[in-house]
């Protein structure tokens, strides 16, 4: 296979991939807290031999997640919350913690804060969040302090990355950090609401037949090479 043909399946790899990521975001586009991803595309250039032009290819094999905030969903759930603003609710999972904008919780059978896969909620110190069984008259402030009956039981904490490019997506509305936290100064919580996903399937579905034509349209470009190679052969050989 010649320069042109490496060239043309390093960049239908790519698409390949974003294609896969296209159908993720759209399959995602009503979970609440999910953040939409893209392809980022890089170029290699490479040197030839000499008095011949140099080979740049196209690799698309890193993604992006897009950190714009959702909309706000009222959904009048004791313990559902939304951040308006930066920040990330803090999870405990056996993997360790994990940053989510996903803010549906309810108690387990402990009486401890969870979401939906049973990871449970921390608070500002990094400890489980504990709400009596008997609580009524559930509160949650602005600062995520959480209250019944006008006392106090804890304060949901808010955390960012101290370097944003530590954090990576670990699965589903669930993020990873390889570095340090800080909590976020000025938290601002919506009890009763959840932060809708930021996909906009209309957009989504436009890039997916982009990308669905700039991949057939590689196919064409390497279905033409090889019948000028198969033309080549029949030719040389008779």
């Amino acid at each position: 296979m010649d320069n042109a043909g490496y060239v043309t399946l390093t960049r239908m790899s790519g698409l390949r991939r974003e294609m896969q990521v296209i159908a993720n975001n759209i399959a995602n586009s009503t979970t609440a807290g999910y953040r939409r991803e893209g392809m980022v595309f890089s170029e290699f250039v490479v040197r030839a031999e000499r008095h011949e032009p140099s080979l740049s290819m196209a690799l698309g094999n890193t993604r992006h997640t897009y950190l714009l905030q959702g909309a706000l969903s009222q959904t009048n759930g004791t313990f559902d919350m939304a951040i308006e603003g930066e920040g990330y609710f803090q999870l405990e999972t056996p993997q360790g913690p994990r940053l989510t904008r996903a803010g549906a919780f309810t108690p387990n059978a402990a009486g401890e804060l969870v979401n939906m896969d049973g990871h449970r909620l921390l608070d500002a110190g990094g400890a489980a969040i504990f709400v009596p069984p008997d609580a009524r008259s559930v509160e949650i402030s602005r600062d995520g302090t959480l209250s019944a009956q006008g006392q106090p039981l804890g304060q949901v904490g808010l955390v960012r990355p101290v370097d944003p490019v530590t954090m990576s997506r670990a699965a589903g509305t669930l993020f990873a950090v390889d570095g340090a936290v800080e909590p976020v100064e000025a938290p601002n919580m919506l009890q009763g609401f959840v932060e809708e996903s930021n996909v906009d399937p209309m957009l989504e579905l436009t890039r997916m037949i982009e990308v669905q034509r700039a991949y057939e349209g590689g196919q064409g470009l390497l279905d033409s090479e090889d019948e000028r190679i198969k033309s080549v052969i029949q030719t040389l050989g008779r």
